[in-house]
């Protein structure tokens, strides 16, 4: 098969890492992709938010299966355009891509399925946001109801953090995705993502995980992207991953299928555990990132094989045969972010980190220029392996960290700790 994968990320880099392992992928292409990406596939310029533009790209390279890597994509309707030219695509409607598009809706969907979530308002006047959060107290969550590239979430521990959360979401700090608010109430316990995929009917889950999305060590600091990830995820027990089926994503599903927007792709659950009870925090509509380059370090080439089963519909027949191993993925950030930071520094010692079934570096944010990477990003290089423990995982991924030469980079030394403590 021709397969096209839209993206330009880490996640993208760990999705074309695991395509290129199965033997039904004759050509791989990503859409933007970046420096590492380019090491081992093809890579195009192409917008790809535009649904036009993708079609027509698919059909000129005679591409017989797309995967969509971003979210904002497939809010923007990609993969309807793609569907409606007759192509397969893994990822699902715009309608449906809603479940991270808009956190309002995805509240209402949940008080309509009876899926246990956080209590919450809504808000489209800063005013009565405020007047809410001093009614409340803190601690509290102030959520930018749009796509604000994962920081849109301000966990307020004082109500003043909270109520200048919402003077940054109301003032443009996340643009149009601030434009309305949701607040939910403060949930205690231990958070952990949950992967499965689903075909319009079928629920098949491929995995667990746990981000680490405070920029500091101890999760001290600012909301991230994430500065790394490991899974399975402990807390994430069968008993635990049962309920969430049951109670959760299923509900949520059927839900959505009544609706007249069944859910095609991977779904990601963000759920807050605590005595072994879920509550869902959030749903993503894409692999998580970085959790996605943990995930496809354990599965391999059956990933591909599982996306194809999603988007034809045979997730009913499919099967996840996973080892019993571990994965972890450390960030390599610019120094600055999440906040303000430099690009164009010069990152050495990649050539000679190891690339095998067990460790490989993925690349976030890089370019190419005369013959050496360049950082182009706030998030730039992801260094992941897996091994028989988590620990051998660990040893192995910050052995990679450790080898980079970039000292305008910086990552969080106690990936995992919760696990390994």
């Amino acid at each position: 098969m021709n397969i096209l994968i839209l993206g330009g990320g880490g996640r993208e880099h760990a999705l074309a890492w695991a395509v290129l392992q199965n033997p039904k992928c004759d050509k791989l292409i990503v859409a933007p992709g970046n420096a590492g990406i380019a090491q081992i596939a093809d890579c195009a310029r192409l917008n790809i938010e535009d649904g036009g533009a993708v079609v027509t790209f698919a059909e000129e390279n005679a591409i017989d299966f797309i995967i969509v890597g971003p979210e904002a994509p497939l809010a923007a309707g990609v993969a309807d355009r793609l569907r409606e030219a007759g192509m397969l695509v893994f990822g699902p409607s715009a309608a449906a891509a809603r479940l991270e598009a808009s956190k309002r809706f995805t509240k209402e969907i949940c008080d309509a399925a009876g899926a246990p979530t956080a209590g919450y308002r809504h808000f489209t006047d800063p005013d009565a946001a405020k007047a809410y959060i001093r009614a409340q107290g803190a601690p509290i969550v102030v959520k930018a109801d749009g796509l604000a590239a994962g920081k849109g979430v301000i966990v307020a521990m004082d109500e003043a953090t909270a109520l200048a959360a919402v003077d940054d979401m109301f003032g443009g700090a996340f643009g149009g995705a601030g434009a309305e608010v949701v607040i939910e109430d403060f949930m205690q316990g231990e958070e952990a993502s949950f992967f499965v995929l689903c075909d319009g009917e079928t629920v098949l889950p491929i995995g667990t995980a746990q981000d680490h999305k405070r920029v500091g060590e101890g999760d001290t600091g600012l909301n991230t992207g994430g500065m790394g990830a490991y899974s399975p995820a402990p807390v994430l027990t069968d008993a635990v991953a049962r309920r969430a089926l049951d109670e959760i994503i299923r509900p949520t599903m059927a839900e959505m299928t009544r609706r007249g927007m069944p859910y095609q792709g991977v779904l990601y659950a963000g759920l807050m555990i605590q005595d072994g009870a879920p509550r869902l925090v959030e749903y993503n509509v894409r692999f998580g990132d970085p959790e996605c380059q943990a995930l496809m370090m354990r599965l391999g080439a059956q990933a591909m094989d599982l996306m194809h089963a999603s988007a034809e519909g045979r997730l009913a027949e499919a099967q996840v045969n996973w080892s019993d191993d571990h994965a972890m993925t450390v960030v390599l950030a610019a120094k600055g972010y999440p906040g303000s930071y430099a690009t164009g520094s010069v990152i050495g010692g990649l050539d000679a980190l190891p690339e095998t079934s067990f460790a490989m570096c993925f690349h976030a944010g890089t370019t190419r220029a005369e013959g050496r990477f360049l950082a182009s990003g706030g998030r730039v290089l992801n260094a992941t392996a897996r091994g028989a423990t988590l620990q051998e995982a660990r040893d192995r991924a910050y052995a990679m960290a450790d080898a980079v030469d970039w000292p305008e980079g910086f990552y969080r030394r106690d990936i995992g700790w919760r696990a390994l403590e």
